[in-house]
Parts: structure tokens; sequence; C-alpha cells
């Protein structure tokens, strides 16, 4: 279905004819205003927008997790080694004596 242009201006220059309308901002425009972008035709005032969003550097959530899981890393290797120091600490003297089940040993028996 081809789109009649013939009643519509431009919206820079009012005494040329519209020949496309810019999908982006909904306005016509004439042949000098408009350009392809994507396989579209759009006017430069949206191409600028376009361009200007696609080249703006995005701030990724990794970014931020990165240093937490670090973090959350070394805090559980952390507790984990406090918990066995702490259990080590726990056991009776006999048991690092050898008497805890009875049964003594010396150097000479090895």
């Amino acid at each position: 279905m081809a789109a009649s242009f013939a009643n519509h201006r431009c919206l820079h220059h009012t005494n040329r004819e519209a020949v496309a309308r810019c999908p982006e901002c909904r306005e016509f425009f004439c042949r000098e205003c408009i350009t392809e972008h994507d396989d579209r035709v759009i006017c430069s005032a949206c191409l600028k927008k376009i361009v200007a969003r696609e080249t703006r550097p995005r701030r990724s959530f990794a970014v931020l997790l990165r240093p937490a899981a670090l973090f959350g890393g070394v805090l559980v290797a952390w507790f984990f080694f406090y918990l066995i120091g702490h259990w080590a600490g726990a056991l009776p003297s006999s048991f690092h004596a050898g008497t805890l089940w009875g049964q003594s040993y010396s150097d000479e028996d090895y």
C-alpha cells in the first residue's frame, strides 16, 4: 500500500512536499531531512538519538556482583577454617597424647 504524502509538508522545510514519515517521531520530512539506517528511513534527529543509545557504555550488574562474590567466597572459606580450628581446639588433650581410647603410645613403639 503506497502512502500519499501530497498533503503533507516537511517539518523543517515547509515549502517542500514530504516524501517519508519517520517511524520514531512520526513526523513528515523531505528528501534532504531523512536518511536510511538499518533498512529503514529515519530523520536525522532520531538517528542521533539511536546512535547515542547504541554507543553509550552499558553498566552491567555483573560488574557489581564480581567483588561481592569474591568477598562472599573469602568469607565462606574463613568461616570453614574457623570451624575446623574451633573443633580442633575443643578436642581434649588426651586425644593429642594418644590416651583417649585407653591406649598410650610412646616414641619407642614406633
